[in-house]
């Protein structure tokens, strides 16, 4: 009994997150702003069943030139839906699962978190809010990014393991807390940049509880935070130093410029659902609300928490609480702070901090907002639980509550969560060589080298491997896949062939086994052949800091199950 009792609540979670995902069953997909997952998918599939791994170049993409989306793009959503590919699910469907499991996820580490806190009913409101948060659809359902809305999922999971660690200073509440902490990192790096601020001032806040260990627990919220750093290193620190190699600087100012993305306040509160993009001014093509109702159950605890700070008769009620209120006083913090990011009153403190530009939209300060409210949402469901017990005897209150918000929030948000239109198109409308090549690649190419070429119209788009001028060389034989090309060429002078592969440090090229010099073209990599029969080799071999950060990795990970396993001996011995 006691099993279905904990499971009863997470099926529940299952069962209402239906609506959000009901659109993902129906035949064929919907357009969205980043119309590039199932492309994605399909590359990181492709490259994963090209022995690559870790996985950072995708070879069709970036106009058939190939370049290294996935050492700078939050890969952890792909690699899920890649192996499923690669395992012989179709891109589509394994795209359309890939979406599924994160949309799920968020529900299911939410109650996790907030259960601790709040209880199953507190956490159960908790969870669906955060499900059915309306910038969450406008996430999956319009802008189509992937990549936040999974790190959206693991950011629950992270608060979860760096509390507990910080509260019970067991090894394995570190272990959640670093991998929760790295999937935010590996699903979105931005989305990273954005909390981890949030989780150092909620160790400020832990800090001014009265816990008799400060620096033990201390350690244990920090080990946690460091492993979770060091176990993504395999990707952020590549990302961070080859960045340079790379054209991303070029999303920065223009139309994306932060100065011209703030959110007016009257937005917040509600604005009308669209499918376009954001504008200057406080008329958008999407909605920026955050949701009425996540708005007037913040405000609730807001006031609840300055009724107990003011009456001694709600002090007695908090007296052995402590932790539940300071996390509620953090997550207004949390959602107070995030609030004012998302308005222009807040413009000097984005041109004091050069590295926010890299967030482009301030209004994707809702991702924390939303975050918040949903605490605060089950927050005001427990102290309800409380007051009924404790001070004011309401038989089940917090259960008719509950019910009542959930019941309403499912009824008004759910509608929310569903595609402007659907197409019927299948995985090959996607996976072709013309669209990935064309299609796909005009959409997302900053990741190219810098002063590459970029093709104007599709004729420009990279139809041979290799080429030479005037005919001076056959090739022979000619094997390509993700990782490697290999060529037999005969050359009837010296000739200077062209290869069509967007040149990144981690290429190397033998002829006749040998390394060879080449040169960076803004249309590839060119290098001259003598003449006569030859073997040509270009192979991606990762680069000392690539390597280094993969080492960083695997120690890591090595750290943390020797951790485990010790702690699981202390135990026993104990």
């Amino acid at each position: 009994m006691k099993i279905i009792k904990n499971i009863f609540p997470i099926l529940t979670v299952f069962i209402l997150s239906f609506f959000s995902i009901k659109p993902l069953f129906v035949s064929g997909f919907f357009p969205m702003h980043d119309d590039t997952q199932v492309a994605r998918v399909y590359e990181m599939g492709k490259s994963l069943s090209d022995g690559m791994f870790p996985v950072r170049w995708a070879a069709d993409l970036g106009y058939g030139y190939g370049y290294p989306i996935f050492n700078f793009y939050a890969p952890l959503a792909y690699y899920f839906g890649g192996a499923l590919n690669a395992l012989g699910t179709d891109a589509l469907l394994s795209t359309k699962i890939m979406m599924i499991v994160g949309i799920i996820l968020s529900g299911v580490f939410m109650y996790l978190l907030t259960r601790e806190l709040w209880g199953k009913i507190g956490g159960l409101v908790s969870s669906l809010f955060y499900i059915y948060a309306p910038y969450h659809a406008v996430d999956i359902y319009v802008r189509g990014d992937v990549a936040e809305f999974w790190a959206y999922a693991f950011i629950p999971l992270a608060f979860y393991g760096f509390l507990k660690a910080y509260k019970e200073k067991k090894w394995k509440y570190i272990v959640i807390g670093a991998f929760g902490f790295s999937a935010v990192i590996l699903s979105h790096n931005l989305t990273a940049m954005m909390i981890t601020p949030f989780l150092i001032f909620l160790l400020f806040f832990l800090l001014l509880t009265d816990t008799k260990e400060k620096i033990g627990s201390t350690f244990y919220f920090l080990i946690a935070l460091f492993f979770g750093l060091s176990i993504s290193a395999f990707y952020w620190l590549p990302a961070l130093f080859e960045m340079k190699f790379t054209n991303v600087f070029s999303q920065i100012g223009g139309g994306a410029h932060f100065k011209d993305h703030f959110a007016c306040i009257f937005q917040l509160w509600q604005s009308p659902w669209g499918f376009g993009g954001s504008a200057l001014g406080c008329i958008d093509g999407i909605s920026l609300k955050i949701g009425k109702l996540h708005v007037i159950f913040s405000l609730t605890s807001i006031v609840i928490l300055i009724i107990s700070l003011k009456y001694k008769k709600f002090k007695n009620l908090f007296s052995k609480t402590d932790q539940q209120i300071i996390f509620a006083i953090f997550s207004v913090f949390a959602f107070v702070i995030s609030v004012l990011l998302t308005l222009e009153i807040s413009k000097p403190i984005w041109e004091f901090i050069p590295v926010m530009a890299f967030f482009q939209f301030p209004w994707r300060f809702l991702l924390p907002i939303s975050f918040s409210t949903s605490i605060l949402a089950g927050f005001s469901i427990w102290i309800i639980q409380k007051a009924e017990k404790d001070i004011i005897k309401l038989d089940k209150a917090n259960y008719i509550i509950a019910f009542i918000a959930i019941f309403t929030l499912i009824f008004f948000n759910s509608k929310l969560f569903a595609p402007q239109t659907f197409i019927l198109k299948e995985e090959s409308d996607y996976t072709n060589l013309k669209t990935l090549r064309w299609t796909t690649s005009k959409i997302s190419d900053e990741y190219m080298p810098k002063n590459f070429k970029i093709p104007k119209s599709e004729n420009e788009v990279v139809k041979d491997k290799i080429k030479a001028e005037k005919n001076q060389i056959d090739v022979l034989y000619l094997a390509s896949d993700t990782k490697s090309l290999h060529a037999s060429i005969k050359a009837s002078n010296k000739a200077l062939i062209q290869i069509n592969t967007a040149y990144f440090p981690s290429w190397s090229i033998f002829v006749d086994n040998k390394k060879a010099d080449f040169n960076v073209t803004n249309k590839g990599i060119s290098l001259f052949i003598p003449i006569g029969d030859h073997s040509l080799d270009m192979i991606f071999i990762q680069t000392p800091i690539e390597k280094f950060g993969n080492s960083i990795s695997l120690a890591s990970l090595f750290l943390l199950i020797a951790g485990i396993i010790l702690s699981r001996k202390r135990l026993i011995h104990e």
